[in-house]
Order: structure tokens, then sequence, then C-alpha cells
């Protein structure tokens, strides 16, 4: 699993807490294909130590030893792959080239600021002024993007991808440990007693309680994706009427093309809902992979969830009409 940027915030906390010098290296732009996307981090300690990932390994090595010798003292930008020799000597795939950003991250003070507005689930804009020690940090707006604008390098801080899953069955419990590998924080609610007595993964949150009284008392924002695969109206709908209403990126529920059309009348003749509201729901859920089990659906409704995260192409469960997904959601 990749690390996510609070995991890389606590490993730098924990070094400057040591007396330990920190460069924090990301991902400005690439060119050709590229293992980690743009506002990737990796942050190197003076003692060796590093946390997260700008190349999926290819250039790692070298940054680690050179920012281990010399820590960065003034945000600059370096290359990586400008040249066929670069590119062959560091393994970059299919001629990719990446622009970083490099910079000393000394600032504990900011480090625990971050922290803590990720663990209160804010999104912040990071916005760095090359070759100089000015960082300024504001609440992040959905205009803003990362990019290097001229000598301002601009990055989004936000807190962990997260799903919650309502129903505990096979497809629950596969999609939950799927998501889990991929690094979202997974959260799994169902008010069925068998069905929680047989929730097999004690890793992962089962939350107790009905799912719309959980869903309405957490804070549900953009980088949440909720998705109902219980099989059973009573449970799904009554999750959906709050998920529906809420910041979620992603609402899906599993079910045939008919269940999902009963679903969305029912939704709007008893329940108030208006078509634009419905339009929202995913359904059925997942792109077409000839799924057939519980793994392959869970795995299906997972690259939908991605791909709409990451702002790409899917295609729907059941059609082969390929859609646009939604804009990548930072």
């Amino acid at each position: 699993m990749q690390d996510s940027q609070l995991d890389v915030l606590q490993g730098c906390a924990q070094c400057l807490k040591q007396g330990h010098k920190i460069s924090l290296v990301s991902v400005a732009k690439t060119w050709g294909t590229s293992p980690r996307p743009e506002g990737s981090l990796l942050a190197v300690s003076d003692h060796g130590h590093f946390f997260g990932s700008v190349s999926g390994g290819c250039v790692e090595e070298d940054l680690i030893q050179k920012l281990t010798k010399q820590p960065a003292c003034k945000p600059q930008l370096i290359m990586y792959g400008e040249t066929q020799e670069q590119r062959h000597h560091f393994g970059l795939p299919c001629g990719g080239v990446l622009q970083l950003v490099v910079e000393p991250f000394n600032n504990l003070d900011e480090v625990e600021s971050l922290i803590a507005s990720l663990k209160k689930r804010e999104t912040l804009y990071r916005c760095v002024t090359l070759n100089q020690n000015d960082v300024k940090i504001t609440p992040w707006q959905l205009q803003n993007n990362i990019e290097l604008e001229g000598n301002i390098w601009k990055n989004i801080f936000g807190p962990t991808w997260r799903l919650v899953i309502i129903g505990a069955g096979e497809t629950g419990q596969f999609l939950a440990q799927m998501a889990q590998g991929l690094g979202y924080d997974v959260l799994v609610s169902d008010p069925r007693p068998d069905y929680r007595r047989n929730w097999p993964h004690t890793s992962i949150t089962l939350l107790e309680g009905f799912p719309d009284d959980i869903l309405d008392s957490m804070h549900i924002d953009q980088r949440t994706a909720i998705v109902t695969v219980a099989h059973d109206p009573k449970v799904d709908d009554m999750a959906l009427l709050s998920a529906l209403n809420s910041d979620a990126f992603y609402v899906g529920s599993l079910g045939s093309q008919q269940t999902n059309h009963e679903r969305r009348q029912r939704l709007v003749e008893h329940f108030g809902f208006n078509h634009q509201q419905v339009d929202r729901l995913h359904g059925p859920v997942g792109i077409y992979i000839g799924s057939k089990t519980p793994a392959e659906i869970a795995l299906s409704i997972l690259a939908q969830i991605t791909a709409i995260k990451n702002g790409v192409a899917y295609t729907d469960t059941f059609t082969t009409s390929s859609k646009t997904a939604a804009c990548s959601i930072r």
C-alpha cells in the first residue's frame, strides 16, 4: 500500500522530534508513463529514514542517498529522465520524465498542524515559493489544483480517502479487504446480527447501529465513497437516504438493472428525492469486467470508485458504453 499523506507527515514529525532534518520531495509534473501522480510525496531524513514514494522505486534510492548526505536547504526543482541514459539508469518506464520539487521540511509546528487538520478531515492548499523558504497554507477550494505555476509549487493536502461499505456479506468482505490494500480508510456497517457475528476481519472497523444514523453522525466529505452491498432493500435504502444528501464523491448500490430501476422509483416516489439527486446513484455498481463471483464484483466496484476518484473514463457494469468520470477529486 502506498503511504498516505498522513503516514508521511507522521513519519516526518517523529524524525523532527528526534532532532533530525527532513527533505520533502513532491511530484510536480510527469511526462510519459509515471507510477505516481502529481502531488505524491517522499520524505527523507538526514539519518536515512524515508516515507512515501515519488516513482514506485525508480529514483528513490538515488534521492535517499543524496538527501541523507545533503538535506535540502531551499525549495528547488530537479529532473529525472531527461536523457535516454538517465531513463535507462533509473529504470523509468516508457520514457517517463519526472519533475520534482525538493524542499526543507523542518518546521515541526507546520507538520503537526497539517497532521491535526488531516485527522479532522480538512483539506488544505499548500503553496511554496521556489528558492525561498516561503510557505502559505489556506483552506482548499474546488478551483485549487495541484500545479507548478511560475515559481510557486501548489499542492493539496487532504485526509485519507475513505470507503463506507453497507453490508457485511461476502461482497462487502472482499471489497473491504481490497480497498484497505489500496489505502482507503474502510468502515463497514450492517445492522443484521447474523452478518455482524460472521464478520471475519478484526482489522477493519465494523460500525454499530443503523446505516442512516451512522452516516448522519459522520462528516461525509468529498474524499468519502459510500456503497451499499447488503442486497436487502431495508438496509440499502436506509443508507441511501443519508448518502444521497451527503458530499460523498461516490454513492453506489449493488443490484441488477431492474433492482436499481425499482430503487430509483422508491427514492423519488416514497422518499421525496428529485431526479437530479437520484442520478448521483451508481447502480448497477462497478465497471464491466464480466464479474460473477463476490470477489470479482468487489473488484469491479472498487475499480469504478478509483476511476472516479482519479478522473478517468470507465465502463458501467452490464454495458459496454464508456463514460467519462467526474473531475479528479483531490
